[in-house]
């Protein structure tokens, strides 16, 4: 069994990837970096493949959530043990992976999420005030749901052993996915953690999502996560 492959899903990333892909596979040079390329427009694809990644070309563009489960099934057929996902636009560095891979040895984790606001991380970059108002917001609904502390629900510097890559591969959320699926994670009685991580701004064009958008999002994953439990509940035996 193959032991550990990067996901790194990326759209229009041509500016960057080719830089981040390198920096992981010097820090990590025993995985296998997998971009998938979702839909891009620009040379993401080619340039990520002449810094030596593993490319996984989607024809259309299916959104992060489509992206990022392409990856998982990639690590479930090929029997990868680990799979770690970050971004392809720099803002998880490649020596924070270290701190991922280091707890979720430990054996009692399925997913490992870096936070930027647990005890101990480094609280230079934790993005716009308006995206820190929806992180607690989620952090708390997520913490209601769970009966665990949630710090970062939004983060997407997470690592997956062979339990969580095989249930991700089978079921994961579209559009703004990382709270969506912790609280999947919960349900499917996955054990979640988190570790202090440092991130740092995007390198490439700002962020595509704007403020409306991320409001959007906000009530979109709000309503998808109450519904989600609504249908569990419906399925337990009485």
């Amino acid at each position: 069994m193959q032991k550990l492959l990067i996901i790194m899903p990326a759209y229009n990333e041509a500016e960057v990837v080719a830089s981040v892909v390198a920096e992981v596979r010097a820090a990590l040079p025993e995985a296998t970096v997998l971009v998938v390329n979702d839909g891009s427009t620009d040379e993401t694809g080619a340039r990520a493949a002449g810094a030596g990644a593993v490319v996984l070309d989607l024809p259309i563009n299916l959104g992060i959530g489509g992206a990022v489960q392409a990856g998982y099934r990639y690590a479930a057929e090929r029997g990868y043990r680990v799979a770690v996902q970050v971004d392809a636009d720099g803002q998880h560095p490649a020596g924070e992976i270290a701190k991922l891979l280091e707890r979720l040895d430990e054996g009692d984790a399925d997913l490992v999420v870096g936070s930027r606001f647990l005890g101990g991380a480094d609280g230079s970059y934790r993005s716009t005030k308006l995206r820190r108002l929806g992180i607690g917001f989620f952090a708390r609904l997520i913490g209601l749901i769970t009966r665990r502390r949630v710090t970062d629900p939004t983060s997407g510097f997470r690592a997956a052993g062979r339990r969580a890559i095989l249930r991700f591969a089978e079921q994961y959320p579209e559009d703004y996915p990382e709270p969506e699926s912790l609280v999947h994670a919960h349900r499917h009685r996955l054990r979640v953690v988190e570790v202090p991580v440092t991130m740092v701004e995007r390198r490439a064009s700002a962020s595509s999502i704007t403020a409306p958008l991320s409001a959007y999002y906000a009530v979109k994953v709000t309503i998808a996560i109450l519904i989600d439990l609504l249908r569990s509940s419906r399925r337990r035996p009485s």
